[in-house]
């Protein structure tokens, strides 16, 4: 079988680069849009969030590039003939080693300790990298026997590997410990034949959760402020994330004529900023850009399905699980159809790691796709 360099570069899959850079360029807008006021008024600086998001997409862009010509099968292949000496093992490990620094030494902000201080650079949360340990650790170990995957046990084996990083995660971060969770379960489901202990393993997930809400003050009073926000200061992000959802009707008040934005809304550029999408873009702007999101996944879902091998295949479905968790959970929370957490809108919230570690996750996907049209050979090309 023949391969020519025509065939290596049609292996990008330029769609879903598209998709990517559209979504992220849309997401630099509407920072500028809901920050640029008070970046203005307490820094003296309306671009300040704009620049500094837009510094992160030039970077994660490049890395995503870089990722994406790398073979994905690199992460497990053993090295100098040692076979537990692999890279997806020393990820694990150094996400491990990151975690208990953050809970022993982590940078506090907003009441919680998820960051390691990187001087004038910024925060740095390192439960971002370790959603990329997830994706190609549980593939990893999915694979290795898919058919133990087919019984309870296969999937608490994976679990009882995955435990420490979880735990130490939803210490720190809950709601991030639960997308990792969910692209765990994910992924296993993907492999196993049988599908019906899948809900006794949700239920479970659920009970392990409670826990960590029950045991924590400020988790109990998310629950009261999404019961009843108008009935607590707390919830006033709620109920002005809710009025900007309801006040941007069909075809929204214009970019840029948000008021919820003016303050009304702390740090609005982040975790809420979809509210300000529906408020700005009215729901035909939410509507494409969840359309946007949807496309994006069936893009995900055409790479895991044409991957050469079972790994390939399970670290698309885990980069499809992550994205599609995250934006469900975004937008269940600022429409107030679950308890606040804080998790992010891939692509479009404020959040220099998050972008980061996203672009990397969609070159690896896209490595996937690279290496799935590099194994065709000419004819297969030509016939395609």
């Amino acid at each position: 079988m023949r391969y020519t360099k025509k065939t290596v570069l049609s292996s990008y899959d330029v769609v879903l680069i598209m998709l990517c850079l559209f979504l992220s360029v849309f997401g630099l807008v509407m920072i500028y849009s809901t920050s640029s006021y008070n970046a203005a008024r307490y820094y003296g600086d309306a671009k300040l969030y704009f620049n500094r998001q837009g510094l992160f997409l030039i970077l994660g862009f490049i890395a995503m590039l870089i990722v994406s010509r790398i073979d994905y099968r690199w992460y497990i292949k053993p090295w100098f003939g040692i076979k537990w000496l692999k890279p997806v093992w020393m990820l694990y490990l150094l996400c491990l080693g990151m975690q208990v620094y953050v809970l022993l030494k982590g940078y506090e902000a907003g009441g919680s300790s998820r960051w390691i201080k990187l001087g004038s650079l910024g925060n740095f949360q390192p439960s971002e990298i370790t959603k990329i340990c997830f994706i190609v650790m549980v593939a990893y170990l999915a694979q290795r026997s898919p058919k133990k995957m087919n019984y309870l046990s296969g999937y608490i084996a994976v679990i009882i590997i995955m435990a420490p990083l979880l735990g130490l995660v939803a210490k720190q971060n809950l709601s991030t410990a639960i997308i990792m969770a969910g692209i765990l379960t994910v992924i296993c489901f993907t492999v196993s034949r049988r599908k019906v202990y899948y809900i006794w393993v949700v239920l479970l997930l659920i009970a392990a959760a409670v826990p960590f809400v029950v045991f924590a003050g400020y988790r109990a009073e998310r629950i009261q402020n999404w019961l009843h926000p108008e009935n607590l200061e707390s919830g006033s992000q709620i109920l002005g994330g809710l009025y900007a959802i309801a006040s941007g009707g069909l075809w929204g008040k214009g970019l840029g004529e948000s008021i919820e934005k003016l303050g009304y809304i702390p740090e609005v550029h982040t975790d809420m900023i979809f509210t300000i999408i529906c408020e700005e873009l009215g729901i035909f702007g939410a509507i494409l850009v969840i359309a946007t999101v949807l496309f994006m996944l069936w893009r995900l879902m055409l790479i895991a399905i044409n991957a050469p091998d079972l790994y390939g295949g399970l670290i698309a479905t885990g980069v499809l699980a992550h994205i599609a968790l995250q934006v469900m959970l975004n937008i269940a929370v600022v429409t107030n159809s679950i308890p606040a957490t804080g998790i992010p809108f891939p692509f479009i919230s404020y959040g220099g790691s998050s972008l980061m570690v996203i672009m990397i996750e969609m070159g690896i996907a896209l490595s996937v796709s690279n290496y799935t049209v590099r194994e065709m050979s000419d004819e297969q090309v030509y016939e395609a």
